[in-house]
């Protein structure tokens, strides 16, 4: 039983981690997301002036 417990607190804390990770890196994808395409618009309009 008390190996359970360990393996079942282990686990929890990796998942607690993993989703504290996704969720800080999540906002930091999107804002790289826009920079990309407001270089993709800088490049267009740049090209066709």
């Amino acid at each position: 039983m008390e190996d359970f417990v360990a393996s079942a607190i282990q686990s929890g804390f990796a998942i607690a981690v993993a989703a504290y990770l996704l969720v800080r890196m999540e906002s930091r994808l999107e804002e790289l997301t826009k920079a990309i395409r407001d270089l993709q618009v800088a490049i267009v309009n740049r090209g066709g002036a």
